[in-house]
């Protein structure tokens, strides 16, 4: 069992959605006490799709695992003063919230309370407008470069990377200032905004650059990875697999794992293009696509698969979330990252461990609290007028 490195960290989160308690989830799988709070009857995100069969939230269940529960009447200002007194009493307390519709949970108030108050703001917008990561999405260019090439309109990516990021985000910018804390006896005011989030990735990666200083434009390129060799083939037996070459080794242990090397060889000198070139495979994707393309096409999956591990190639089959849950998990077992909880409303199943090993090992994960499981151990009673 690793140390739980953040024992003796509260982290009271008035959060929705994913990026926040994803935040609490991260801090929580390292031994933090992640104190969830809700309106009475429970937060909208309970009863967000995926569901179980029973009806309870399985996105729920998945995003708050290892938490402690309150719910509280956050429109009363006594409800909202016992939370106060939760966080300004007591130990070591951090703050992560996505909503400022309460100033007397805000950094100002909470902080003339206990200076060494640390309070996280996730924000949609820097401008103070709201954002979700769909709308996002719409705004940074990348749908419009998503998807099939014969496809004009956006399409937008199922996965909420912007919410993911600014989770991480907020949990790093919140470990941050406890080290400062910890070195000052100060307390810090973070703010994340969703947007900036995701501009500062499209920035970081490169993407807003070339747009300045190029007469670059950008295009949909279905699976082809941009700039490099990666593409998907069928093998002979119906089974699709991704493949990536992004150095001059990978690309000569492809074509040695695909016995290729003698015809790109011949192709290379009558086209008097050099394949080791990263630019010049991508430039000529189609044309290695079409020699791979025959190749997958006339070898079945597990004679595909062998080759391809033993030159270590970098390659996966693509598979359905069903095939990876199907009889239990079966996918899943015997993986670190994984181990059976027991979650109300939804039986046991494999659950995720955090993704960071400690000491070589990681807690098991722990059920999602029902709502407002926790009031009587945290709260104190409501003050009769």
């Amino acid at each position: 069992m690793p140390d739980a490195l953040l024992s003796g960290l509260r982290v009271v989160e008035i959060s929705s959605y994913v990026a926040t308690p994803l935040c609490g989830l991260t801090l929580a799988q390292l031994g933090a006490d992640v104190v969830r709070v809700e309106p009475l009857g429970g937060a909208a995100d309970r009863t967000r799709w995926p569901l179980a069969d029973s009806g309870t939230s399985l996105y729920w269940s998945g995003l708050n695992k290892g938490k402690r529960a309150i719910a509280v009447d956050l429109e009363s200002e006594g409800d909202r003063k016992r939370v106060a007194d939760l966080i300004v009493h007591g130990g070591p307390c951090v703050v992560v919230s996505n909503t400022d519709r309460h100033p007397d949970l805000g950094y100002p108030a909470l902080s003339a309370c206990r200076p060494d108050m640390i309070h996280v703001l996730l924000e949609g917008r820097a401008d103070g407008g709201a954002a979700v990561d769909y709308t996002v999405q719409a705004g940074t260019g990348f749908p419009l470069i998503t998807g099939p090439a014969e496809t004009p309109a956006p399409v937008n990516h199922v996965l909420p990377a912007w919410d993911i990021a600014a989770g991480l985000y907020l949990a790093v910018g919140l470990l941050a200032a406890e080290r400062h804390r910890l070195e000052t006896g100060r307390g810090s005011s973070i703010r994340v905004a969703l947007e900036e989030v995701a501009l500062a990735t499209a920035g970081n990666l490169g993407y807003l650059a070339e747009a300045q200083v190029t007469g670059h434009e950008r295009a949909k390129s279905s699976n082809d990875v941009y700039g490099t060799y990666g593409r998907d083939f069928l093998t002979a037996d119906g089974i699709r697999v991704m493949v990536v070459v992004l150095t001059q080794r990978h690309w000569t242990k492809l074509l040695n794992a695909t016995g290729l090397s003698a015809a790109f060889a011949a192709l290379s000198e009558s086209l008097d293009i050099d394949f080791s070139q990263e630019s010049t495979r991508f430039e000529y994707r189609d044309v290695i696509s079409t020699l791979l393309s025959r190749w997958f096409g006339r070898t079945r999956f597990t004679d595909a698969a062998e080759s391809l591990d033993r030159h270590r190639i970098l390659w996966q089959r693509y598979r359905t979330f069903e095939e990876l849950g199907r009889d239990g998990g079966g996918a899943l077992q015997g993986l670190d990252l994984f181990a059976p909880v027991d979650q109300p409303g939804v039986g046991t199943h494999l659950a995720p461990k955090s993704p960071i090993l400690v000491d070589g090992g990681r807690a098991a994960p722990l059920a999602a609290p029902a709502v407002g499981q926790h009031n009587a151990d945290l709260l104190s009673p409501p003050q009769l007028s």
